[in-house]
C-alpha cells in the first residue's frame, strides 16, 4: 500500500510540477522575523579556545599544565589531576593522530574566531529581544575527535562546539571515516552558526515531537522559524542545509508537494515510512525527484508556522515554541501553498 501511495505521489509532481517562485521573504515576514535588536545590550561573546589551549600544554609536564588551565577549562577538566588514571586518558587523547590531524586543521581554519564572536553577539543580541530572562552561555570551543553526531551541545549553562566538525566539505578525515557526501557538503563553517542555535532552539521546544506526519511538520516548522528569528540576516537555505538547487526546486514545486501530500491523505498518517520519506535525511526525496531536497515536511512545516505567525500578531515567539497543541497552530495558519 505504500509503495501504491509513493507511486502516485512521484506521478503527480511530474504531471503538474508548480512553475512559479515561491515570494520566501515577502515583505510582512521580512517585518516579524527581522527584529531591531539595536537597544539590546549583550556582554561580547569570548570564546574560550580550549581547543587550542590543551594542545600547546608540554607533555612532559601534563599535570602541571593541566592545572594551569583547570580554573579556566573547569567543565572539561573536574576530575582530580592527582589521578594517573584520568592524567593517562588525557594523555591518551592528546596522542590520539585523529585527534592531531583534528587541531592542526582547527589551527589553520580557525585561527581567528573574531567573526564567529560577533556573530554569536549578535545572535545573542536576538535571545535576548525574544527570551529577556536567558542567561547567555559561556562559549568553549573544542576538538570532539569525530562526534560528528552532535556538533554543538548545550550543557549545564555552556555552548561547546567541536570545531572539528566544520572543516570543509573535502576534509580529508571526513573522508576516511565514510561519511556520505550530502553531510560532508554541511560541515563548512557557514553551517556553524545555524548548528549553534538549532541545538539551543531544541532545548525550548517541549519533547513530543510528533505522532503524524502534520504533527511532526509542525514541530519541525517551530524549530526553522526560530532559527530564522535568531540570525535573520543567514540565507534560508543554509538554515534548512539546502544546496541552492534544492531550495528553487521546493520554491517552484512547494504546491505540487502539498497536493500530493493531500490528495493520498497523508497528513495525519503516521506510518513509518511515511514519515521518514517527509523527514529523513538523504541526498535528496527519493520518493520524488532527485532534484528535490530531503526533509520536504520541514520546509512545508516551516511555511505553515511562518503563516500561522503572519495571521496572529499577538503570538510571540515564546508562546510559539511552547504551544503543545498542534492542530491549534496548522488550524490557524489556514495554510495555501504557492500554486
Amino acid at each position: 500500500m505504500v509503495i501504491v501511495i509513493m507511486k502516485q505521489l512521484h506521478k503527480i509532481l511530474t504531471v503538474g510540477l508548480a512553475v512559479l517562485p515561491l515570494l520566501f521573504s515577502c515583505q510582512s515576514s521580512r517585518d516579524r522575523l527581522h527584529a531591531d535588536v539595536s537597544s539590546v545590550r549583550v556582554q561580547p561573546v569570548k570564546i574560550h579556545r580550549y581547543d587550542l589551549d590543551l594542545f600547546r600544554i608540554n607533555p612532559s609536564e601534563l599535570q602541571s599544565g593541566l592545572e594551569k588551565l583547570q580554573p579556566e577549562y573547569r567543565f572539561f577538566l573536574e576530575a582530580d589531576l592527582q589521578d594517573t588514571a584520568n592524567l593517562n586518558q588525557i594523555k591518551l587523547y592528546l596522542g590520539n593522530r585523529r585527534n592531531v590531524e583534528f587541531h592542526e586543521a582547527v589551527t589553520t581554519q580557525f585561527k581567528d574566531l573574531t567573526g564567529l564572536e560577533s556573530d554569536l553577539t549578535e545572535m545573542f543580541r536576538h535571545f535576548k529581544f525574544y527570551y529577556p530572562q536567558y542567561q547567555l552561555p559561556r562559549v568553549y570551543s573544542y576538538i570532539s575527535g569525530g562526534d560528528y553526531s552532535q556538533p554543538v551541545r548545550f550543557a549545564d549553562s555552556v555552548l561547546l562546539i567541536g570545531l572539528d566538525n566544520f572543516l570543509g566539505k573535502d576534509f580529508p578525515a571526513y573522508q576516511a571515516d565514510g561519511l556520505p557526501r550530502y553531510l560532508t557538503e554541511r560541515m563548512t563553517p557557514g553551517h556553524l552558526l545555524p548548528k549553534v542555535v538549532k541545538a539551543a532552539g531544541s532545548q525550548l521546544l517541549p519533547q513530543n515531537q510528533g505522532a503524524n506526519v502534520m504533527e511532526l511538520m509542525i514541530n519541525t516548522g517551530k524549530e526553522v522559524y526560530f532559527v530564522r528569528a535568531m540570525i535573520p540576516a543567514v540565507d534560508p537555505a543554509l538554515i534548512l542545509e539546502y544546496e541552492r538547487a534544492q531550495y528553487e526546486w521546493i520554491t517552484k514545486n512547494e504546491g505540487a508537494v502539498w497536493s500530493a501530500l493531500i490528495e493520498n491523505q497523508l497528513l495525519y498518517s503516521s506510518d513509518g515510512r511515511i514519515m521518514r520519506s517527509f523527514f529523513s535525511d538523504a541526498p535528496y526525496s527519493t520518493d520524488f525527484s532527485p532534484e528535490a531536497p530531503p526533509r520536504l515536511g520541514a520546509w512545508l512545516g516551516y511555511r505553515i508556522v511562518n503563516q500561522y505567525m503572519e495571521n496572529h500578531p499577538e503570538v510571540t515567539l515564546q508562546t510559539l515554541m511552547a504551544e503543545t497543541d498542534l492542530q491549534k497552530i496548522f488550524t490557524g495558519s489556514r495554510f495555501k501553498p504557492s500554486k
